[in-house]
């Protein structure tokens, strides 16, 4: 199990992000999908949970087929999906990844959204005060990423919002920019399966990374398309965005079948769906850790160590998947 806190500041306040967040995802993985590839959702509805309340609940099959790097194609088969199931309180949120055809594989990510510029050390002490984790702090506008996936529309040292006017975000803009926000999440990744496992897991942190920082670009470059959406109508244009979609990749009834291939995937899906409040995480082990910690349980990220060309070779392209 491998344990990373990433932080990622917007030019926003979190009000604003509320909206912007729902947009981007949508639009962002009708993008990114194409045929018998990319994201379906399964089911979006309201959700109450006795502890935090009301939320919405969100169920997707995200297609991956050729997307997979060659080793892990050895090893899957060639279509399959995994499950994403998410618990929507804003500004507080549960998601969980899961592959049937990888029992031992999960990703899971508590996020917390707050009017500040990262600086809160204690935000998740409370669930996880005792588990050992990096901290690592993504810029968007410094940070560099993957060259496919660049787009100088969406880079926010050239962008500028007419809306808002805010933009055009230099080095050191997350110490003077007002307003400001931050996105703490807390990723879990786990494979468990002996010597694949460290492999593995940082291979799907690195993925992480790279989703976050593109998908937190494209959420401030698109500021101008959703600033003046109110909640019911960025929910609209997410039920439209969603069922174009859906027919984009091809995902008509019956579902592509993969019964014949990973029976356990076929007999899952067609179980009713169960939204079970998820689990807290479970106890971890103490790592050893070059990074110098930052507190109690907790160690730095260096951005050197992100670089796009140490992380080209490896980086899985994922069709839209959200994790925000």
């Amino acid at each position: 199990m491998l344990l990373k806190e990433y932080r990622i500041c917007m030019p926003l306040t979190v009000d604003e992000y509320k909206i912007g967040q729902l947009y981007m995802i949508s639009k962002h993985s009708h993008e990114q999908s194409d045929r018998g590839e990319g994201v379906e959702v399964v089911q979006n509805e309201p959700f109450e949970d006795p502890h935090h309340g009301n939320g919405q609940f969100t169920e997707k099959r995200v297609y991956l087929n050729s997307k997979l790097p060659s080793w892990a194609r050895a090893v899957v088969p060639k279509i399959f999906y995994v499950t994403e199931k998410a618990w929507n309180y804003y500004p507080y949120t549960i998601t969980e990844y899961t592959c049937s055809f990888l029992p031992k594989f999960s990703i899971h990510i508590e996020t917390k959204y707050e009017d500040n510029k990262g600086s809160n050390d204690s935000i998740f002490d409370s669930e996880a005060k005792d588990l050992e984790r990096e901290v690592c702090f993504i810029d968007i506008a410094c940070d560099e990423i993957p060259e496919r996936y660049y787009k100088e529309s969406e880079d926010p040292k050239h962008f500028k919002s007419e809306k808002t006017g805010r933009g055009q975000l230099r080095e050191g803009w997350r110490d003077s920019h007002q307003p400001i926000m931050c996105s703490y999440k807390l990723v879990t990744v786990k494979f468990e399966v002996w010597g694949l496992q460290t492999r593995v897991e940082q291979f799907v942190h690195k993925v992480v990374r790279d989703i976050l920082l593109i998908g937190h670009r494209q959420a401030f470059a698109w500021v101008d398309e959703w600033y003046d959406m109110t909640m019911d109508e960025v929910r609209e244009f997410e039920r439209a965005t969603q069922e174009a979609t859906n027919k984009k990749i091809g995902v008509f009834p019956p579902a592509i079948s993969i019964s014949s291939i990973c029976p356990a995937a076929f007999l899952s899906a067609q179980r009713p769906i169960q939204r079970p409040r998820p689990p807290l995480f479970p106890q971890m082990r103490q790592n050893s850790c070059p990074f110098p910690k930052t507190g109690p349980g907790k160690k730095i990220c260096s951005r050197d160590t992100h670089t796009s060309g140490s992380r080209e070779k490896n980086t899985l392209n994922l069709p839209g998947v959200p994790l925000f």
